[in-house]
């Protein structure tokens, strides 16, 4: 779809060069019998320069493509109607990249609502020197959390406040195959807050989603090109289950916020523990599984939500590779995993692309 459309657009300027020709090569171009002056003529050249920077612009994925395209369709159209007669078939190509056009602004429209909540909770963010975590901030932790701690390399650093995570992978519903999709993600850890813009590719075409966790609420919000919606889910039961999202976000991603007074710690054994996560009114609690040399193994909730018939069943987030990220010994790919009562199911998968701390852009 990406390269048909991209073909349209690069054969339709290229069309252009004709009415150039026409207006300044005496006896060119005998198939437009309609004469083109000089002036007009450096429109259709104009035009066509302006949809081969459209053409390159949207095959480097550059979002704002749309505004160079928005000039080289209006200008196409006017030449078109005073070459009416030989050239008005050209407009069907302008209507086509209209469209286009137009769903290419509606999916930036949407994710422009995500970077405005981005920009806001980064002004809110704390600046200046953050406090260093030290081993005293590790010790009325489980054994198990300090080991993990320990591995991940967070003593010695400065406590996370907010973090940036980048993910590609892929995920799927039940009974449908798997499609591929990247995502970028700011949480803030002052106040609890999650906001995730995953980019899923389905049948060749874009369609975003945007959940948002702020003040202990949530909504997910998935459309078509930005404009129609296919998903849309707020209420208590997606408010606790993207508590359990963010949780989770702290225990697999930014272990330095392990040491949150907000979380209560309830040992089982060497390799195992309890934890217990309040923010506002909304307390979950997950099961912690590590392994000998301090991995974080699994993450194992009763406390969320499947959005497919929004009713709760056990959750769970296998690690299955650690990598060295920015100094920090982090996951490099885990999955997201049902246990329904006909078996497990693994509905996502994600590898960790990058991710930064305390970030203020």
């Amino acid at each position: 779809m990406k390269f048909i459309l991209a073909a349209i657009k690069l054969f339709h300027g290229l069309i252009h060069f004709m009415g150039v020709a026409k207006a300044f090569v005496d006896g060119s171009m005998k198939q437009l019998t309609i004469p083109i002056s000089k002036p007009v003529g450096f429109l259709w050249m104009i035009t066509a320069f302006l949809f081969i920077a459209t053409v390159a612009m949207f095959l480097l994925e550059k979002d704002y493509w749309w505004i160079v395209a928005v000039p080289a369709i209006f200008l196409s159209q006017i030449v078109i109607v005073l070459s009416w007669k030989e050239a008005k078939f050209g407009t069907i190509a302008n209507v086509i990249l209209l469209i286009a056009v137009v769903l290419s602004w509606g999916s930036n429209r949407f994710e422009n609502t995500y970077r405005k909540d981005v920009k806001e909770n980064l002004q809110r963010s704390k600046t200046g020197l953050p406090e260093m975590i030290s081993a005293q901030h590790l010790a009325h932790l489980p054994l198990p959390v300090q080991r993990y701690l320990n591995y991940t390399g967070v003593v010695n650093t400065p406590r996370v406040s907010n973090m940036l995570v980048v993910f590609s992978g892929q995920m799927r519903e039940k009974g449908k195959d798997y499609f591929s999709f990247t995502s970028e993600q700011y949480n803030f850890f002052e106040e609890p807050t999650r906001l995730f813009f995953m980019k899923a590719q389905m049948f060749g075409l874009t369609v975003p989603g945007y959940h948002r966790y702020s003040k202990a609420n949530a909504t997910m919000d998935i459309r078509f090109f930005g404009l129609f919606p296919l998903v849309q889910k707020a209420g208590d039961a997606m408010n606790k289950a993207e508590t359990v999202t963010l949780f989770n976000d702290m225990c697999l991603l930014a272990p330095a916020t392990l040491i949150d007074k907000r979380i209560a710690w309830q040992p089982i054994d060497s390799f195992s523990t309890k934890a217990f996560f309040t923010n506002q009114n909304i307390t979950v609690s997950a099961i912690l599984y590590f392994n000998a040399i301090g991995q974080l193994t699994n993450f194992i909730s009763n406390d969320r939500t499947a959005v497919a018939d929004m009713k709760t069943y056990a959750f769970s987030t296998p690690v299955h590779t650690y990598k060295k990220f920015n100094g920090f010994n982090l996951i490099d790919e885990a999955d997201a995993v049902w246990h329904y009562p006909d078996g497990k199911f693994t509905y996502g998968k994600f590898k960790l692309k990058n991710i930064e701390f305390n970030v203020s852009r």
